[in-house]
């Protein structure tokens, strides 16, 4: 069976390592290929994590860098068709909602190839966001989809997707997070930084909404300042949130914040691992958080990830300087307590994943 596993972005790389890792274990079956779209072109952004998280190098780096989402969207489907015609793939494994997920579904779709959309289902109900538009598509044109979560067979159901379709599986996510965890645990990433565990407050944020817009930037630049005159806060600088700063003459108003550059996979877990809260606008973090039971506050009006607010450990907040403020101490006060995981966030996701494929060989 020829699997082509296609990657694009940063969240994609720790949904699909655990994937390959599990169909390595039926070299009979399987015969796998990686390509990289690039649409994460930044060495902190993308190349360190194969090293990380102990991925193949791609077999083919397409290379699209950045764009509007129509223009990126386009050099990836003229990019990947003639991979598709090389390899001639029986199924493509597309992970996430980013840009590259729905391109590469688009053109399987076109050229009659199947497509396993892995973490499919989640939704946000705001179709404002560039992610929503990918999740809605990709999944009425995937021919497999793997949920994370019970709601998103709901959300599938509901838009008339065929129960057959429709597998269940866990967080595949966090199948590399408890493998990593460990090694991510001895990272030095605190002593460089000279942070204590348990004493600092981790920031991420790179969603269009919050940093492209000059008011919502500005806001929430406002409530880090506050926040920094009595916490110590880590805020690894997303290439456009970076940018944005600099074009709106922000970054001065973050004097008391360590600003740092993105971190590698292992160093990045540690620092969620060993903070005392996290602001971030991240859906994969939200769903970190929540394993590990640290305490979350998203910046965002609305989430795809509802299975974190219902474990307690993340709640949403709007752009704004007073209710960030607030959200972040009231979670603070609050008494820090370890959730059970959601149902299947187990690390066993990738394995209920490659079994549906085992169990097709012959059928």
């Amino acid at each position: 069976m020829k699997i082509l596993h296609v990657v694009g972005a940063r969240p994609n790389f720790m949904k699909i390592a655990p994937i390959i890792a599990e169909m390595r274990r039926y070299p009979e079956i399987f015969e796998q290929r990686l390509i990289h779209t690039g649409q994460h072109y930044d060495d902190n952004m993308s190349r360190v994590f194969f090293n990380d998280l102990e991925l193949p190098m791609p077999d083919d780096f397409l290379n699209v860098g950045s764009g509007t989402h129509a223009q990126q969207t386009a050099q990836v489907m003229m990019a990947f068709e003639p991979v598709l015609r090389k390899y001639v793939p029986d199924w493509v494994i597309v992970v996430g909602d980013v840009n590259s997920t729905m391109a590469c579904t688009l053109v399987c779709a076109k050229m009659g190839v199947r497509v396993a959309h892995v973490e499919a289902g989640l939704r946000s109900g705001d179709r404002r966001m560039p992610e929503e538009i990918n999740r809605i598509v990709t999944d009425q044109l995937a021919d497999l989809l793997f949920t994370p979560s019970r709601d998103g067979d709901e959300n599938l159901l509901r838009e008339g997707v065929s129960p057959e379709r429709i597998k269940f599986v866990g967080n595949v996510m966090i199948d590399t997070l408890a493998k990593m965890l460990p090694k991510a645990v001895k990272s030095d990433v605190l002593e460089r930084l000279c942070l204590s565990q348990g004493r600092y407050i981790l920031v991420t944020l790179h969603r269009p909404s919050n940093v492209d817009d000059q008011t919502a930037l500005a806001e929430i630049c406002c409530a880090l300042s506050s926040l920094s005159h009595t916490n110590k806060l880590v805020f690894p600088l997303h290439p456009r949130t970076r940018r944005k700063l600099v074009d709106f003459g922000l970054e001065r108003k973050l004097t008391n914040v360590l600003l740092i550059e993105p971190q590698g996979y292992l160093d990045f877990l540690s620092l969620i691992n060993f903070s005392a809260l996290i602001l971030t606008d991240s859906g994969g973090v939200q769903e970190e958080t929540t394993y590990l039971g640290v305490p979350c506050v998203t910046v965002r009006p609305n989430t795809e990830r509802p299975v974190t607010i219902a474990s307690g450990t993340n709640r949403l907040v709007e752009s704004k300087c007073n209710s960030i403020i607030d959200a972040v101490e009231a979670a603070l006060a609050r008494p820090v307590r370890r959730p059970s995981p959601p149902e299947y966030w187990d690390a066993s996701a990738a394995r209920r994943i490659v079994d549906v494929f085992v169990s097709t060989v012959g059928a």
